[in-house]
């Protein structure tokens, strides 16, 4: 297919910049104009959240006709199991009600009529929020969460609920409530990586990723426990962002409310977090979500970024070839690399990470279930219709309180402890971030049995076999949970094997916009990854 100048230069132009200046005076014209003739469908699909915008703020892309058309893709790529919910009538309704609303002249939110898909874990009014469990397969709140009302007044358009590991408990998004797979009659519903549907998406926020990575969704809404928004992102070769989670006022961005915002697990680390196929689109998104500006692509030169070698240990080959080619590119750029070791992390994040996260749902989950009349109250009750073997174990620990006489210490002394690791870090080593690929393997093989078991992989050239899945995939992501600083994980490339790798950034606490402005610059050096053949 051949394009004029201005349309191929508007898919030459990253989603890094603004709207405007994708648009510029090169505005597509849907009709009645003398420019570029109306995007296709495909065009439309290759859209970032940023370009989207743009085009619909300008009408030179209508809602109702780019709505149509990532419903098709939708449904044409169903078989990835990324959807629970997909709600054709009331996306066409606000659609159409946009396209009015841009017609008469109203004012446009930055949004401008987005579509998104938002996790089922998180409340949607007039839509089901079932967290991919059968004791709510029929529940529906009474109102949005407050991070997504937040999205939907500035536009945003809902296209639907999307698939997730069974109440956000795991990190493969290999859900077994919904019933035989189509494809391999197994009894599970897995939610497949687009790159490679024999392997997971992960999760738990495994559905978002898909959609967005299969080019059905510019961006969407996920939730972070343990990783849960990066880890799918990293496998599904997009950008996933966890917010600060301050412990008060001033001290954070958390956008989580867990009485009114999410399926909760921990009230300390749980967390909502916007997942789109660049940076700058998270900016997009989190700016509507904390009410600040977004911020623009930081200048590389001279920024200082740690490297802990902690993290940097036991890399799968495939992975870290990717990864000291992604971090060369940008000490070519300019980035000056420290090394210097966040010493003693891994053992003192062990020592706390399932304390806090098995000990908090023993009153968050009857908390919420009680403050939105769900239709159960217990965990138990939760706990009795599970499906999923790997979540029936943790609730098993959450029923037995089995870390509850831990978990004062947990939060007096060593979770102190380690925000105080990470903020002497930063302040002595003198950098603004530091980076590490975001998982130590790409995505593993679906496991259909047990939805999380074990995984192989090979460091140095010697196979590492029988590996914990669910610690081998969280090594990474967990520690910034707990300290509750902000992370981002942003595609760096592709193995051999033909599966995207992610490299994450952490920043200290409550710089959230200076490290989203680092990740713009970063993805200005690594560009986009090729879309998913399906």
């Amino acid at each position: 297919m051949q394009h004029s100048p201005s349309r191929r230069n508007f898919f030459k132009t990253s989603g890094v910049v603004s709207a405007s200046t994708l648009l510029g005076s090169t505005a597509l014209v849907a009709c009645g104009g003398n420019s570029t003739p109306a995007l296709t469908p495909d065009e439309q699909l290759a859209l970032t959240a940023t370009q989207a915008v743009a085009a619909l703020k300008s009408g030179s892309l209508s809602a109702t006709t780019y709505v149509t058309t990532l419903i098709a893709r939708a449904k044409a790529v169903s078989d990835l199991n990324a959807m629970i919910t997909l709600d054709e009538a009331g996306a066409m309704a606000a659609a159409k009600q946009f396209d009015a609303d841009r017609a008469a002249g109203k004012t446009l939110g930055p949004l401008a009529g987005l579509p998104i898909v938002v996790k089922d874990n998180i409340n949607s009014k007039g839509m089901k929020t079932t967290g991919g469990t059968s004791s709510l397969r029929n529940f529906q709140p009474a109102t949005n969460a407050p991070s997504l009302q937040k999205l939907i007044d500035a536009g945003a358009i809902v296209l639907g609920k999307s698939n997730l590991h069974e109440w956000a408990f795991g990190i493969t998004s290999t859900n077994f409530t919904l019933g035989i797979d189509p494809i391999s009659k197994a009894a599970t519903r897995p939610c497949k990586n687009p790159y490679d549907t024999t392997r997971v998406s992960g999760g738990s926020s495994g559905g978002t990723a898909v959609a967005v990575a299969a080019r059905f969704a510019p961006a969407g809404l996920g939730t972070d426990t343990g990783g849960s928004t990066r880890i799918p992102a990293a496998f599904c070769g997009i950008a996933g962002f966890r917010p600060s989670v301050g412990d008060g006022p001033g001290k954070g961005r958390r956008y989580t409310d867990t009485a009114n915002d999410a399926l909760p697990i921990s009230t300390t680390r749980d967390t909502l977090g916007p997942m789109a196929r660049t940076v700058a689109d998270l900016a997009l998104l989190d700016a509507v979500i904390s009410g600040t500006t977004a911020p623009s692509a930081k200048t590389l030169k001279g920024v200082k970024i740690g490297i802990p070698a902690s993290f940097w240990a036991g890399l799968d080959d495939s992975v870290k070839t990717v990864a000291l080619a992604a971090k060369q590119k940008l000490a070519d750029a300019g980035v000056v690399f420290v090394d210097a070791d966040l010493t003693g992390i891994m053992a003192l994040n062990d020592s706390m990470s399932f304390p806090i996260a098995l000990h908090e749902p023993v009153a968050a989950i009857p908390a919420y279930l009680l403050a939105n009349k769900a239709p159960v109250s217990t965990v138990k009750e939760v706990s009795d219709q599970l499906a999923s073997p790997d979540v029936q174990g943790a609730f098993g620990a959450i029923l037995g309180d089995v870390f509850g006489g831990a978990y004062g210490d947990v939060m007096a002394t060593k979770r102190p402890a380690l925000q105080k690791l990470y903020k002497d870090y930063f302040a002595t080593v003198g950098v603004e971030a530091v980076m590490f690929p975001t998982t130590i393997l790409a995505a593993p093989k679906i496991d259909a049995t047990k939805g999380s078991s074990t995984v192989s992989y090979t460091v140095s050239g010697a196979e590492q076999s029988g590996k914990d899945t669910f610690g081998t995939c969280i090594r990474n992501t967990d520690p910034c949970t707990n300290a509750g600083i902000p992370s981002v994980s942003i595609p760096a490339g592709m193995t051999a094997g033909g599966l995207p790798v992610g490299m994450q950034i952490d920043g200290p606490l409550g710089s959230d916009a200076n490290l989203l402005s680092i990740g713009m610059g970063i993805e200005g050096v690594w560009g986009s990854l090729k879309a998913p053949a399906i």
